[in-house]
């Protein structure tokens, strides 16, 4: 074969080159590069035997940084076609986990660490030692449920679990030392006992399961036992406040005849139970039994639990009664008791379910446009509003479905059905607001649906909460799209400079800040967000139940 010269495309040749090649080397030039082309198109193809122009399109589009532009009407890389509709070239796709989808899970675990060190950080920086931070202040945020002017490290204290869970553990030691040398509960200010029990009792205890240090045991007690005197009621049903050095008690002048209040006198049961277990000392045990035994005998006719109590008489002060505030964890903790227990007390199960059977009928509505919700009783009356503590329930319900043996079928399948809606109800009033921030409380009027009445978003956990639950309950995918649509919108709206910060207005395209770092928001949201992205056996459900402020707990197996 004679020798010839032949020009490459331009794209070959760099500038202000002469460039000439034997045609033997070209003729292999040209086969290598059409079977490494043929590779590529074959791995690219979907697997179906039908393609549309478009999805041949798609093969031979250009590649820049190893990604391209993917219509979406093409199966991403971890799904694959389940069918595709008679007359209709536009396929329908399920979930199929691969290793691409491990590695995303995995880069999405690494950015809710960032941004649990980052608002860990600026918390030590600008309010180490006091309660919370106020990010925009760049000082420390002080509220009343902690006691006036106390430095309790509220942040610490409910954050060591989740720091350990992720792995932070110079983090853990550090907050363990602060409180060796600074953490005392017997302060001169009256106190949150229901605050102070989830998330220092809690916190306290959710270290110790983790660690089996018993320092922190022996913390959890020193706070329990300073909490004590709200207990010395005639009926056993306690007061909300407390000042443990005077031991004075009290509840809250707001509260409807300064009665206890059913959510918080609900949730001490699963702590105090885990400390008599622990300790051997039943007296925290006798304090909730005693609790349990006045209800059981109270019982309302239509099996409600109303909201507010009075401690001297056990009456109950009105008939509210609601899933959300002021009752939301008395009913979480009958189940959650029950869990702990092993299952074993058939009379803890039994109040439980007629609590949520009731519910069911006198609280839980559906909307005209089908969205279920848990609305707020009165007196027979229904209020069409529902608020963002309310959202947990979709976990309680899932929960409720995959635990509890004793439900026939079709009651396991209501409840699942009634998790699985009143989890999307929450995820609607999340993307109807102009944030993808859910509001403090929504309204179901015709035509604005599940849109916002309380405008504020204070980093609550309970809807994410809810994706928790129902990714590992039913492992849906959508959950975790909508767990990471939350993080998107944590960063672009409540992120600062010095951590992170609820806002006003979660309709607002610009909102303004309210300057608080919640304690909760490490505690609970940024854990949810954390486990949602990560393996079943990380705090797995067979050993593990959480507390009310995400603290988790080893259920009881003897």
């Amino acid at each position: 074969m004679s020798s010839k010269d032949y020009l490459l495309p331009l794209y070959f040749i760099p500038k202000k080159s002469k460039f000439v090649i034997n045609e033997k080397k070209f003729l292999i030039f040209l086969l290598v590069g059409t079977l490494i082309t043929s590779i590529i198109i074959f791995i690219n193809l979907p697997s179906t035997n039908s393609l549309s122009k478009q999805d041949l399109s798609h093969l031979f589009l250009p590649k820049f940084n190893n990604s391209y532009k993917i219509n979406r009407n093409r199966p991403i890389q971890h799904e694959i076609v389940k069918e595709v509709d008679p007359g209709n070239d536009v396929p329908k796709y399920i979930a199929e986990p691969d290793q691409d989808r491990k590695d995303k899970n995995f880069l999405r675990r690494e950015k809710i660490k960032n941004m649990t060190l980052h608002a860990w950080n600026s918390y030590k920086k600008y309010a180490w030692g006091k309660n919370e931070l106020k990010p925009l202040s760049r000082t420390y945020h002080q509220t009343g449920i902690f006691g006036s002017g106390s430095e309790l490290g509220a942040t610490i204290v409910d954050s060591l679990d989740t720091l350990h869970i992720m792995g932070f553990h110079d983090e853990v030691k550090l907050g363990t030392e602060w409180i060796k040398q600074n953490f005392n509960i017997n302060i001169n200010s009256q106190i949150s006992a229901f605050e102070v029990n989830i998330r220092f009792i809690g916190g306290f205890l959710a270290i110790y399961a983790l660690t089996e240090d018993k320092f922190y045991l022996d913390k959890a007690v020193e706070v329990a036992d300073a909490l004590m005197p709200v207990f010395n009621t005639p009926t056993g049903i306690p007061y909300a406040l407390v000042n443990p050095i005077s031991k004075a008690v009290h509840n809250y002048n707001w509260a409807a005849g300064s009665c206890s209040i059913l959510s918080e006198l609900g949730t001490f049961s699963l702590e105090f139970q885990y400390l008599s277990d622990l300790t051997g000392n039943k007296i925290y045990q006798e304090k909730i039994d005693k609790i349990y035994d006045h209800l059981r005998k109270n019982k309302n006719s239509n099996g409600l639990y109303y909201n507010y109590i009075n401690p001297n008489n056990g009456r109950y002060c009105g008939s509210q009664a609601s899933i959300g505030g002021l009752a939301d964890s008395f009913y979480e903790y009958l189940l959650k008791l029950w869990l702990y227990k092993n299952k074993s007390d058939k009379e803890l199960l039994e109040m439980y379910l007629d609590s949520i059977d009731a519910l069911k009928s006198h609280v839980y509505l559906k909307s005209s446009g089908n969205l279920g919700y848990f609305g707020e009783y009165s007196g027979n009356f229904v209020n069409k509003k529902m608020g963002h503590l309310a959202c947990f329930a979709g976990g309680l319900f899932g929960l409720t479905a995959i635990k509890v043996d004793e439900l026939n079928e079709e009651k396991r399948n209501m409840y699942k059905e009634m998790a699985i809606d009143i989890t999307n109800t929450c995820h609607e009033s999340y993307i109807r607001s102009a944030t993808h921030l859910g509001p403090e409380a929504f309204g179901f009027e015709p035509n604005r649906e599940a849109m916002a009445l309380d405008k504020y978003y204070i980093l609550r956990p309970e809807v994410i909460e809810s994706y928790f639950y129902l990714w590992r309950i039913t492992k849906d995918e959508k959950y975790r799209d909508w767990a990471w649509d939350a993080v998107e919108a944590l960063e672009k709206y409540c992120k600062t400079e010095n951590g992170y910060s609820g806002i006003k207005d979660v309709n607002s395209p610009n909102p303004q800040k309210d300057d608080v770092q919640q304690s909760f928001f490490i505690a609970e949201t940024l854990k949810y967000l954390y486990l949602i992205f990560s393996e079943d056996d990380l705090i797995p459900f067979d050993k593990f139940v959480f507390n009310t402020e995400a603290h988790p707990f080893r259920i009881q197996l003897s």
